[in-house]
């Protein structure tokens, strides 16, 4: 397998997306991520893998300040039960870590669903690696990978966000 971030920057050429990539320490919160990119919390971007019942999986664009609504989300894919893989499904199915993991330049390019709260900001994002940050017009990547945008996501202290 090529390098995770030699992959990220064929794919987002590919797909004429303007994308920058940048080093960074590794940080052990969403808090600390966020000030190391210079961006709020919610402008970074969790791209979380989603399996379905049918073993196939989705990426859901979610700002880091937010959580899944596991209902919204099953509503707008049409199904009754989804599921976050663990660490070694999630990477076999995108050729990335988890705290690393972008739609650009996965092994399969799965569908994407987008929180509508992204549109219209530069986001910050996995990069392929640990130790870097992508960063994105959140509207080039949705029309780049044809994302369903949609109201995906709650506030994170509501208990339901973890089922």
């Amino acid at each position: 397998m090529t390098d995770p971030l030699e992959r990220v920057r064929t794919a987002a050429a590919a797909r004429t997306l303007p994308i920058e990539v940048r080093e960074r320490p590794v940080a052990n919160s969403l808090p600390e991520a966020a000030k190391l990119m210079g961006v709020t919390p919610g402008g970074v971007v969790k791209t979380l893998v989603v399996k379905r019942s049918d073993d196939t999986y989705l990426f859901a664009l979610v700002p880091g300040d937010r959580a899944i609504s596991w209902p919204k989300l099953r509503a707008v894919v049409g199904v009754n039960k989804l599921q976050l893989p663990d660490a070694e499904h999630a990477l076999a199915a995108t050729g990335y870590e988890r705290g690393t993991i972008t739609p650009i330049g996965s092994t399969v390019d799965w569908p994407v669903y987008a929180d509508e709260r992204i549109i219209g900001q530069r986001i910050a994002m996995g990069a392929g690696a640990h130790g870097y940050g992508l960063f994105v017009e959140a509207d080039d990547l949705i029309a780049a990978y044809g994302a369903t945008v949609a109201d995906i996501s709650q506030e994170k202290n509501d208990a339901a966000s973890d089922r």
